[in-house]
């Protein structure tokens, strides 16, 4: 089978890492790639929104899969222009349609989908430049502080202000609706905030059956203790200790269900992966938010603890015939730590040098790319998140400690990671 995957971050890197270990895989194209993605397939130099060029290289390279990456193709509608092509429909996406992944581009879409199926969530008010005032008053009398805004629409994951003071919490909605996050936040959702832990699920469905893959806790802030500015993510860990059965059976038939069955009696073409972000109320859970596709760092955690063939849950994602498909996971926790480039997540240097990087497959721990260029034969960094390094062990210290071993011996000017992912958990 040939398949081209779309992305060029960490998450794609694991990807690729998955797909090149099937006995199935003839080739595989990775658009556009990183440097750490060249071990697995061939990078190729597309734009995964450049939909004609995709068509023309899935022609010309005999593509019988794409899948998805990133959430910017889906929501733009990638899978869409694939179905309306009579030429290459018959090339299956995993992923799904531009109006199912409106559960991840539309807060306020996500919160009335959840709100018409009965699926637990934070109570919300949405808001638009014409009724701000409505909104200020929503805050004064209606929420308790913190007070959280969302900007409706895609901001690259930095769309959401937790504020504790009134008065701010209403300038800043102000400044959103006034284009502090672009067109993103032209419409900004109120919600209630949820006290808890977080936790991140994830599900492949067919659009009418599912499988839920192996969950991860992960880490946005960049400083230690859960301190600083929130990232794309400093690291996260799978299993994670505090979804037992009886919680996760929770997650099943009070979220995942009626997320797949509204999905279905909605109407709605889906064919992929679900990312559920939860809170963890004193043991009952509370969607946060949808993602429709993986998430980054988590694929990191996610992929090196399924030992099936992934190839396979494809096929049963886009044919739809996921209910004959096994999924087989280890029961070892994995641990992913990130690096990213000095100043992040505010202004950083491109294009420094990194050594250090294993070359042995001896190395205990998995190194995936995720702000990386090729120059050469030289690495250099190519973003705020540069490296995200994974290692499995018996328990989170076990494998923690593993990826910071590596860690160690990898170097560039101004590399930065937190010491205390998974600590939390012990």
């Amino acid at each position: 089978m040939n398949i081209l995957l779309l992305g060029s971050g960490g998450r794609e890197h694991a990807f690729a890492w998955k797909i090149a270990q099937s006995p199935r895989l003839e080739k595989l194209y990775i658009a556009p790639g990183n440097a750490g993605t060249r071990a697995c397939g061939i990078n190729v130099d597309l734009d995964p929104s450049n939909f004609p060029a995709l068509k023309q290289f899935v022609q010309n390279n005999y593509i019988n899969l794409v899948v998805v990456g990133p959430e910017q193709p889906l929501v733009d509608g990638v899978k869409d222009y694939f179905q309306n092509d009579p030429e290459i429909r018959h090339i299956p996406v995993v992923g799904p349609s531009q109006e199912a992944a409106q559960l991840e581009g539309s807060k306020e879409y996500a919160k009335a989908f959840m709100a018409r199926h009965g699926i637990p969530t934070a109570a919300y008010f949405t808001v638009t430049r014409d009724n701000v005032e409505d909104g200020c008053i929503f805050l004064a009398t209606k929420v308790r502080p913190p007070y959280v805004l969302k900007a409706d629409g895609l901001a690259a994951g930095k769309g959401v202000l937790i504020l504790n003071d009134l008065g701010e919490a209403q300038s800043e909605l102000r400044a959103m609706l006034d284009g502090k996050f672009g067109a993103a936040s032209k419409k900004v959702v109120i919600e209630e905030f949820l006290s808890g832990i977080e936790v991140s699920v994830f599900v492949a469905t067919d659009g009418q059956s599912y499988k839920i893959l192996p969950e991860a806790k992960d880490y946005k802030r960049v400083g230690e203790g859960d301190t600083g500015l929130n990232t794309g993510g400093m690291g996260a860990i799978s299993p994670v200790p505090f979804a037992t059965p009886e919680f996760m059976e929770k997650v099943r038939t009070r979220i995942v269900e009626p997320t797949v069955r509204g999905i279905r009696e909605d109407g709605l073409d889906y064919t992929g992966f679900i990312f559920i972000g939860l809170m963890n109320c004193g043991g009952e859970p509370m969607v946060i938010e949808y993602n429709v596709r993986m998430g980054d760092p988590e694929t990191e955690v996610v992929m090196p603890r399924i030992t099936s063939d992934i190839i396979d849950l494809f096929e049963g994602i886009v044919h739809r015939t996921l209910d004959e498909k096994t999924l087989e996971v280890t029961p070892r926790t994995a641990a992913t730590v990130v690096c990213v480039s000095g100043g992040y997540p505010g202004s950083y240097p491109k294009g420094l040098p990194i050594s250090g990087l294993p070359t042995s497959t001896a190395c205990p721990s998995i190194v995936f790319h995720a702000g990386t260029a090729a120059k050469g034969s030289e690495v250099l960094t190519a973003g705020g998140r540069v490296l995200a390094v994974t290692s499995l062990g018996n328990s989170i210290t076990e494998a923690t400690e593993q990826s910071y071993d590596t860690i160690s011996g990898i170097a560039y000017d101004g590399k930065y990671f937190r010491r205390d992912i998974g600590r939390d958990l012990l």
